[in-house]
């Protein structure tokens, strides 16, 4: 049934933004940026210590944390040499990621010399591995965007086959999607590269804002359909929408009050797994996958903040509802707001399996989208049995603001800017709940509700 809907959707989305759907997926690839196969290892090759790390209920160190160990260990100018005769190691560190908390620790014990041959010897490493700072991540990140767009250039310009071209070509065009939407031309707010993964149809998070100090962070969650080549900027453009809105109420809300602390939002356009296409729609492997890099990347950002935690917001659309509730009913931390639209479930039978604090969970359906409803996944969340909040999407007019608010017709429509969605998205988003009216209260309910709270 879903892969029927999702043919539906795919094929009725002309002239609409490009968020799920606005073309038929194109056919996985690999890189074709290659290298010789590298010299023998002749340094030292050390017995892992424990360190920072602890150990498996086996009792054994996992892979990335007895590498991680091992590369605090050896000569800062063996560990280029190091990686080189260990082609895989990479990988599998990032497969096997160590806790962020002991990450940071272990980048934190490191000396500048070890440090700095890390970032050189291995960006995609030290950008992609969580509790590394944001700012090393950025960098490293944006080294490795630089040099494989550069290795992706020479080889279109080279003597090359015609299919090892077109492969180049279209790997180009996805890494060009990011390098573009990292271009802020000098306005707030700032931009970084926190996640990034050159392969395939390519993995990506774009950071608005700074998420060392920001009092609200937002991940955005994408769903079917969504590729970075395709959808990057898009995604980027609904976080830059969502920043200001957070922003626009914060400074309302902070101009009334005696007591302002010019607080600062972050938000996340996060494409952290590889959504699906019609060919596996169906199933939940993907979303399994992005269970596990979006827990991930929230569990790094606690082990950034530390002591100094912010408030933490999910807004997630369609099958990434799906993996943002599988990961918030199977992982051991708390957000404080989830916002679920146009969702096919998943496994989580209540509010109460999923690790938001309060209950904050908000649900929006449009009313031409055919996706809600369908359970596909498992139980609706709009249902009133799973213990949800309804988030109204369908317009209005806000009494506060004094602007009319555009209704979300279909799958695809939620992130529209001036929406009444992206509206309770910011309000969720900064822990002001209390302004938004459920779907379907009669329009008079909703002026009156926000006319109340601009006279108080």
């Amino acid at each position: 049934m879903l892969i029927e809907i999702a043919v539906v959707i795919a094929t009725s989305v002309v002239g609409l933004p490009a968020t799920e759907a606005a073309a038929m997926p194109s056919a996985a690839f690999h890189s074709v940026v290659t290298s010789d196969a590298p010299p023998s290892f002749a340094g030292p090759v050390l017995e892992p210590a424990a360190g920072v790390f602890g150990v498996s209920s086996s009792g054994a160190a996992s892979f990335g944390a007895q590498t991680l160990s091992t590369l605090a260990r050896i000569p800062a100018g063996n560990i280029s040499q190091y990686f080189a005769s260990r082609p895989a190691a990479v990988e599998q560190i990032l497969a096997e990621q160590p806790p962020a908390q002991e990450v940071a620790l272990w980048w934190g014990d490191l000396d500048a010399g070890r440090q700095t041959a890390l970032e050189t010897a291995s960006p995609r490493l030290v950008g992609n591995l969580e509790g590394v700072p944001y700012a090393i991540r950025d960098t490293s990140n944006r080294t490795m965007l630089s040099h494989t767009i550069s290795e992706l250039t020479s080889l279109m310009n080279s003597d090359a086959g015609r299919a090892v071209q077109q492969t180049a070509h279209q790997q180009l065009n996805m890494l060009s999607s990011i390098s573009q939407s990292l271009i802020n031309e000098g306005i707030e707010p700032e931009r970084t590269l926190v996640t990034l993964d050159v392969s395939g149809q390519g993995r990506a998070a774009i950071v608005l804002g700074d998420l060392n100090d920001a009092d609200y962070v937002s991940f955005l969650v994408p769903g079917m359909f969504f590729t970075i080549e395709g959808q990057m900027s898009y995604w980027v453009d609904a976080a830059n929408e969502l920043y200001y809105q957070q922003q626009m109420w914060l400074d309302h809300f902070e101009s009334g009050s005696v007591f302002v602390r010019n607080q600062s939002v972050a938000t996340v356009a996060w494409i952290g797994y590889d959504t699906p296409n019609l060919t596996n729609v169906g199933a939940i492997d993907k979303a399994d996958q992005g269970k596990d890099t979006l827990a991930g990347a929230i569990l790094g950002l606690q082990a950034e903040r530390g002591t100094d935690q912010p408030y933490i917001s999910v807004v997630a659309h369609s099958y990434g509802s799906t993996a943002a509730m599988m990961a918030l009913s199977e992982y051991d931390f708390d957000i404080d707001a989830l916002a679920l639209v146009g969702s096919p479930g998943s496994p989580a039978e209540s509010v109460a399996d999923l690790n938001v604090r309060d209950g904050n969970v908000f649900v929006g359906e449009a009313a031409w989208d055919p996706i809600p409803n369908s359970s596909y996944f498992g139980p609706d969340p709009g249902a009133e049995s799973f213990g949800a909040k309804s988030l109204g999407v369908s317009g209005g007019f806000d009494m506060i603001m004094k602007e009319p608010l555009t209704g979300s017709v279909g799958h695809n429509e939620y992130f529209t800017p001036g929406s009444e969605a992206m509206r309770n998205f910011a309000l969720l988003c900064i822990g002001r709940s209390d302004l938004i009216i459920p779907e379907g209260a009669p329009l008079v309910q909703r002026a009156f509700a926000t006319s109340q709270h601009s006279q108080g």
